[in-house]
Protein backbone atom coordinates (compact mmCIF):
# COMPACT_ATOMS: atom_id res chain seq x y z
CA UNK A 1 0.00 0.00 0.00
CA UNK A 2 1.51 3.03 -0.74
CA UNK A 3 1.88 6.14 1.60
CA UNK A 4 0.89 9.01 0.69
CA UNK A 5 2.39 12.69 1.28
CA UNK A 6 0.66 15.04 4.12
CA UNK A 7 0.84 17.66 1.60
CA UNK A 8 -1.51 15.77 -0.13
CA UNK A 9 -4.46 15.23 1.53
CA UNK A 10 -7.34 17.50 0.32
CA UNK A 11 -7.89 19.79 3.28
CA UNK A 12 -7.89 24.04 4.35
CA UNK A 13 -4.20 25.18 5.33
CA UNK A 14 -5.25 28.60 6.49
CA UNK A 15 -7.26 31.93 5.30
CA UNK A 16 -5.81 33.37 2.33
CA UNK A 17 -8.43 35.96 2.26
CA UNK A 18 -11.15 37.90 3.76
CA UNK A 19 -13.50 40.00 1.01
CA UNK A 20 -16.49 41.80 2.26
CA UNK A 21 -18.77 44.58 0.84
CA UNK A 22 -19.01 48.59 1.49
CA UNK A 23 -20.46 51.65 1.14
CA UNK A 24 -17.24 53.02 -0.47
CA UNK A 25 -14.06 51.05 -0.85
CA UNK A 26 -11.66 53.80 -2.23
CA UNK A 27 -11.99 55.82 0.89
CA UNK A 28 -11.92 52.85 3.37
CA UNK A 29 -8.94 51.91 1.81
CA UNK A 30 -7.68 55.04 2.93
CA UNK A 31 -8.78 55.06 6.36
CA UNK A 32 -7.50 51.45 6.82
CA UNK A 33 -4.13 53.27 5.77
CA UNK A 34 -4.29 56.56 7.37
CA UNK A 35 -5.55 55.00 10.94
CA UNK A 36 -3.80 50.96 10.87
CA UNK A 37 -0.90 51.37 8.77
CA UNK A 38 -2.34 48.83 6.09
CA UNK A 39 -0.49 48.96 2.42
CA UNK A 40 -3.54 49.21 0.36
CA UNK A 41 -3.64 49.00 -3.51
CA UNK A 42 -6.27 48.41 -5.89
CA UNK A 43 -7.55 45.31 -4.24
CA UNK A 44 -7.45 46.18 -0.64
CA UNK A 45 -4.65 45.24 1.27
CA UNK A 46 -2.07 41.66 1.07
CA UNK A 47 -1.14 40.92 4.24
CA UNK A 48 2.81 38.84 4.50
CA UNK A 49 3.27 36.48 6.60
CA UNK A 50 5.81 33.00 6.91
CA UNK A 51 4.98 29.77 6.15
CA UNK A 52 4.81 27.64 9.98
CA UNK A 53 6.01 24.56 8.22
CA UNK A 54 8.82 26.23 5.86
CA UNK A 55 9.65 29.66 7.22
CA UNK A 56 11.43 30.71 3.98
CA UNK A 57 8.37 30.63 2.17
CA UNK A 58 6.43 33.59 1.95
CA UNK A 59 2.54 33.45 2.03
CA UNK A 60 -0.28 35.68 1.20
CA UNK A 61 -3.78 37.06 2.83
CA UNK A 62 -5.80 39.28 0.63
CA UNK A 63 -8.45 41.41 2.74
CA UNK A 64 -10.53 43.27 0.29
CA UNK A 65 -13.26 45.65 -0.24
CA UNK A 66 -15.71 45.20 -2.74
CA UNK A 67 -18.64 47.63 -4.29
CA UNK A 68 -21.95 47.23 -3.24
CA UNK A 69 -22.91 46.58 -6.92
CA UNK A 70 -20.73 43.53 -7.15
CA UNK A 71 -21.83 40.22 -7.89
CA UNK A 72 -18.65 38.63 -6.96
CA UNK A 73 -20.45 36.87 -3.63
CA UNK A 74 -23.68 35.97 -5.48
CA UNK A 75 -25.32 33.18 -5.27
CA UNK A 76 -24.92 34.33 -1.35
CA UNK A 77 -27.04 36.73 -0.16
CA UNK A 78 -24.43 37.70 2.69
CA UNK A 79 -21.87 40.77 2.26
CA UNK A 80 -18.95 38.93 3.28
CA UNK A 81 -16.66 35.69 1.84
CA UNK A 82 -14.09 33.90 3.33
CA UNK A 83 -10.77 32.67 1.14
CA UNK A 84 -9.14 29.65 2.85
CA UNK A 85 -5.55 28.79 1.67
CA UNK A 86 -5.82 24.83 0.53
CA UNK A 87 -3.99 21.73 -0.45
CA UNK A 88 -4.80 19.52 -3.30
CA UNK A 89 -7.56 21.27 -4.33
CA UNK A 90 -8.93 18.56 -7.27
CA UNK A 91 -9.18 16.15 -4.27
CA UNK A 92 -10.86 18.38 -2.33
CA UNK A 93 -13.41 19.59 -4.82
CA UNK A 94 -14.33 15.42 -5.34
CA UNK A 95 -14.30 15.62 -1.84
CA UNK A 96 -17.02 17.83 -1.71
CA UNK A 97 -19.19 16.72 -4.26
CA UNK A 98 -19.18 13.06 -2.56
CA UNK A 99 -20.87 14.76 0.23
CA UNK A 100 -22.96 16.92 -1.61
CA UNK A 101 -21.68 20.48 -1.14
CA UNK A 102 -22.38 22.89 -4.03
CA UNK A 103 -19.73 23.81 -6.12
CA UNK A 104 -20.25 26.57 -7.68
CA UNK A 105 -18.03 27.06 -10.54
CA UNK A 106 -15.00 24.79 -12.06
CA UNK A 107 -11.76 25.28 -10.78
CA UNK A 108 -9.90 28.16 -12.31
CA UNK A 109 -5.82 28.14 -12.95
CA UNK A 110 -3.93 31.23 -12.48
CA UNK A 111 -0.25 31.89 -12.56
CA UNK A 112 -0.44 32.45 -8.97
CA UNK A 113 -2.91 29.35 -7.92
CA UNK A 114 -6.28 27.00 -8.61
CA UNK A 115 -9.60 28.60 -7.38
CA UNK A 116 -12.96 27.19 -7.14
CA UNK A 117 -15.88 28.52 -5.48
CA UNK A 118 -18.06 26.55 -2.70
CA UNK A 119 -21.29 26.85 -0.45
CA UNK A 120 -21.67 26.33 2.50
CA UNK A 121 -24.32 25.06 4.50
CA UNK A 122 -26.12 28.26 5.73
CA UNK A 123 -25.65 29.62 1.75
CA UNK A 124 -22.39 31.45 2.47
CA UNK A 125 -20.10 32.01 -0.61
CA UNK A 126 -16.42 30.39 0.56
CA UNK A 127 -13.73 30.78 -2.23
CA UNK A 128 -10.71 28.00 -2.19
CA UNK A 129 -7.39 28.78 -3.05
CA UNK A 130 -4.51 26.55 -3.63
CA UNK A 131 -1.77 29.08 -4.17
CA UNK A 132 1.08 29.21 -5.49
CA UNK A 133 2.98 31.83 -3.34
CA UNK A 134 6.23 32.37 -5.03
CA UNK A 135 4.56 33.45 -8.26
CA UNK A 136 2.75 36.19 -6.05
CA UNK A 137 5.97 36.81 -4.78
CA UNK A 138 7.51 37.77 -7.96
CA UNK A 139 4.76 39.64 -8.72
CA UNK A 140 6.43 42.23 -6.08
CA UNK A 141 4.16 45.37 -4.94
CA UNK A 142 3.63 46.63 -1.10
CA UNK A 143 2.34 44.02 1.65
CA UNK A 144 1.13 44.79 5.03
CA UNK A 145 3.85 42.95 7.78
Amino acid sequence: MAQSNKNDIPKVTGIGGIFFIANNPDKLNKWYNVNLGLEVNDYGSTFEFRNANNPDEINYLQWSAFAEDTDYFQPSKKDFMINYRVQNLEGLVEKLKSNGVTICDAIENYEYGKFVHILDLEGNKIELWEPIDNELTKLGGNTTK
